[in-house]
């Protein structure tokens, strides 16, 4: 890892990346990228693979969530904070599930490029290319829009920028105390629809009154009014990630400064590609998405290159193969990681396999799918006898209405109500609520399988 350098990538086969027409707006752009601090700073890096280590071995669980793709338009602090807020009510539920500490990772700050099926795509016989996330182009279906503009890097760091201080003060300014966390997922179990969760919110409640009792206060106790919030992105345009690469004077290790952790998307894996090679020499946790054409061999390749230590807590496979199909599929990938005794954690994304076209014309997910490949996931990992680490939600704190379902009963008539994602369907804040009681309730018969087994 001494001789890599962070241009290394410049090397290697590219996909999914624009073709900038202006070379030299480009190298404008990167030249004032390379001189802004980093986003983040390495002992973070460091203290979240110390924390998925811990999910690894089952001694505490993950969470991923946030934005499809983040938006220039839709950017403020109520976004920031509305996200935040669930995902904060979804950590409360699913540590009172699993009995131990989950790490809470937000698809924030630095989520604004994505992956297109096709370069191009046509409306009314006009063929543009296609819409690849704010910090690349723009969404309006116009020739301008959809010329890569370099400058626009410069515009989502500063939107990460800021999105990365007000999380730093949500998390640490006595927002993430853990009655206020309470008190807003009461409101969701009071509704009839909600009836099955009460009981457990009840039960948190009686674990808050009990630690109150006790003497123990947020205003006193930080661990009670304080959480560890960490960012992560798909490190997809490797120009923007480049330049926000420094050395970490206290290693002299590289670390990508752009987020805590970043990942390699499911058509940006290539052993031997650009996206690979850039995360193989920065010290940051990383991410591998799995879909269903991961090979056995492609993947032990890959082990090796991101993760040469084995570190526990450096390499997270996150798995999205769509309900019905993680039987096909994710028995045959654990059997790699077992035969390389490789350490990874591994996380479930039950968003990026169960996308389809509703009968209204607009892409969705049913919520019924994504629960589904989440209970498959953690069915075939306790058959295995393996560990199930996490899950990856693309969710929201707002109220649209983009994936069907749920106990609000989304309808595929109902999607033209609220549907504001530029990209994929994401969960609200109800739904996203539910999914975690749901995931709870798997986490409890885990615990409880396990206990058994160790007591008989």
């Amino acid at each position: 890892m001494g001789t890599w350098q962070k241009s290394d990538w410049r090397n290697k086969p590219r996909v999914q990346m624009p073709d900038y027409q202006d070379r030299e707006a480009l190298a404008a752009a990167e030249a004032q990228l390379s001189k802004y601090p980093p986003l983040v700073f390495a002992g973070e890096a460091r203290k979240l693979r110390d924390e998925l280590g811990k999910a690894g071995r089952g001694e505490a669980f993950l969470l991923q969530g946030g934005d499809c793709a983040e938006s220039f338009a839709e950017f403020g602090a109520d976004q920031i904070r509305d996200t935040f807020k669930v995902m904060l009510q979804m950590a409360m539920v699913l540590t009172f599930g699993a009995k131990v500490p989950v790490v809470k990772v937000g698809r924030m700050a630095g989520q604004f490029a994505k992956p297109r099926s096709a370069p191009t795509e046509t409306v009314d016989g006009v063929e543009l290319p296609s819409y690849r996330g704010d910090i690349i182009n723009g969404f309006d279906f116009t020739p301008e829009a959809r010329i890569p503009d370099p400058q626009r890097m410069l515009q989502a760091y500063t939107q990460a920028a800021a999105s990365l201080n007000l999380l730093r003060a949500f998390s640490k300014g006595g927002y993430a105390d853990v009655n206020r966390v309470h008190s807003w997922t009461l409101g969701f179990t009071e509704a009839d629809e909600a009836a099955r969760y009460r009981d457990m919110a009840n039960r948190i409640q009686d674990a808050l009154d009990f630690i109150r009792a006790a003497g123990l206060k947020a205003e006193t106790t930080h661990e009670l009014g304080e959480v560890d919030f960490y960012t992560s992105h798909e490190a997809l345009l490797l120009e923007y990630e480049e330049a926000l690469t420094r050395v970490d004077s206290t290693s002299g290790r590289w670390l990508a400064g752009s987020g805590h952790m970043i990942w390699i998307g499911d058509r940006t894996r290539q052993p031997d590609g650009a996206h690979v090679e850039f995360c193989t020499g920065v010290q940051n946790p990383i991410g591998l998405k799995c879909g269903p054409t991961t090979t056995a061999e492609d993947l032990k390749v890959l082990m090796a290159k991101l993760n040469p230590l084995n570190e526990m807590g450096r390499l997270t496979l996150i798995a999205r193969f769509g309900a019905g199909k993680v039987g096909d599929h994710l028995p045959r990938l654990i059997k790699a990681v077992q035969e390389e005794g490789a350490n990874v954690v591994w996380s479930c994304d039950p968003m990026h396999g169960n996308v389809i076209k509703s009968s209204s014309g607009y892409k969705t997910r049913p919520f019924a799918s994504i629960l589904s490949e989440v209970q498959e996931f953690f069915a075939i990992h306790r058959a295995e006898g393996t560990i199930p680490g996490g899950v990856h939600f693309e969710m929201t704190g707002k109220d649209v209405t983009e994936c069907t379902g749920g106990v609000q009963a989304v309808s595929d008539e109902n999607l033209s109500d609220r549907y504001h994602t530029a990209c994929d369907p994401r969960l609200n804040a109800t739904q996203a609520l539910e999914l975690a009681f749901l995931v709870a309730e798997e986490l409890t018969s885990l615990r409880e399988t396990r206990l058994a087994a160790a007591a008989g």
